[in-house]
Parts: structure tokens; sequence; C-alpha cells
């Protein structure tokens, strides 16, 4: 229990009105912590949930914005499916064939799904030409691929047939070197097998990868002829 000294003035009984440090009334909560003698702080912290609004003493401590797919009271359609969009496109680049059916899923007019592809298009979101030469790199230079199957790869993205024919025309005419470069790293791997299993499997792996016929064999049976799989090691150049 609190005491209140009488000090014999007139004056002491008009007390100074309380007034709560975050505006409102004082939580039990605090009274609690400050007759406990406990640290004032942390019993605010918990019924504000805001440690900056208590160590600046604003009057109004604002709870933080929380995080996650929380819609705003006046977000419209459009908003919730363009900032959906923006998600993906921060963890996958998108072609616009690829943005258009993401946007499917939201009940939106035709001309506002378009309004969105065009911002995120001038905003540098979504960009077909730079979507291209990223694949043709990843198919070339990481995956080994030829022509053929980098071309399948970016029509399956949807990346505009224009755009696709561009791109590959700026890709070097050396399918063969291609070709003979992925033969080489595979055929060393082949030596316990006879020379008919191995020229099978390896013209079958090149033409998964897009080189055909007598590109994939010749490729195929340098390699092998290379690392003596069946035969005599003989090296090309």
């Amino acid at each position: 229990m609190v005491h209140f000294v009488d000090s014999g003035d007139e004056s002491a009984d008009e007390l100074a009105p309380v007034i709560p440090l975050f505006g409102g009334a004082a939580s039990s909560a605090g009274r609690r912590t400050r007759e406990g003698g406990g640290d004032v702080r942390s019993g605010s912290s918990r019924g504000f949930g805001s440690r900056e609004g208590v160590e600046t003493g604003d009057e109004e401590a604002s709870p933080p914005a929380r995080k996650g797919r929380v819609a705003e009271p006046n977000e419209s359609p459009r908003d919730l499916a363009e900032k959906a969009l923006l998600r993906k496109l921060r963890t996958r680049s998108l072609s616009i064939r690829e943005a258009r059916t993401a946007l499917t899923g939201f009940d939106l007019a035709r001309e506002d799904a378009e309004d969105i592809i065009e911002h995120l298009e001038r905003m540098g979101y979504l960009d077909d030409a730079q979507l291209a030469e990223q694949l043709i790199h990843a198919g070339s230079d990481r995956k080994g691929q030829g022509r053929t199957a980098i071309a399948q790869t970016l029509s399956k993205r949807g990346v505009a047939r224009e755009v696709a024919d561009a791109a590959l025309s700026a890709l070097p005419d050396d399918d063969a070197e291609r070709a003979l470069e992925f033969a080489r790293s595979k055929a060393g791997s082949m030596r316990s097998l006879d020379r008919d299993t191995a020229l099978r499997r390896l013209t079958g792996q090149l033409a998964r990868r897009g080189y055909g016929g007598s590109m994939a064999m010749t490729a195929a049976r340098t390699a092998l002829d290379e690392t003596g799989v069946g035969g005599s090691s003989v090296r090309f150049r």
C-alpha cells in the first residue's frame, strides 16, 4: 500500500494529474511492474509492442507493421495481383506470357491485367530479351546444349518468337565444337563399356541436348576414339 505524507500545506491536496506516457489509462501490468520495482520498459513493451515508441516517449506509439501477406483495407484486386506477381519475379524471372498466365488467377479485367504487364515492363521487371540472354547463357555455357535445345527452351518459357530469333542469331555457330566438348567430358566414364554401347549412350546424351543426326554421331565417335574406348587412343586436333 502506498502512504501519502501530509506536509501540512493546503496545496499538497492539489496533486498534479497523472499523465500516461503513451496516451490512455495506465495498464494494470505497468502498475504491477512499477510496484514490484521491475523494469518499466519491459512491462510497457509488452503492452504496446514497440520498443522505439517506449524509448522516444511518443504519446501515440503505434505497433510496427506486420510482415506477411496482409491486405491493406483499401487494396483493390489489381493491387493484390500486382504485388503477388512482383513476389514471383523476386524469386524467378518470367516471360511476358508467363506473367499474363500468373495474373489469370485473379479476378481482373483484361485491361487491368495489361496495365500491370506494361507497368512492370517499364520498370524493367519484365524483359523477354534479357530473359532470352539468360536462358541462352545457361543452355550453352552451363548445360552444353545445342541451338535446337536452346530454341525449344525459349519457346517453352514463352519468349516471343521474334525476340528468341534475335537472341539466337547472336549465338556463335559453334554447335559442332560444343558437341565435341560435351562428348569429351562424358567419354572418360565409358571406358568399361564396349564400343557399340558407349557410342549409343553418348549419341543419345548428345541428342537430348539438341545435337542431332550426323553432328552427334561425329562428336561421339571422335571423343570415344580420343579416350580409347573400344580401340586405340587417338587425340584429334
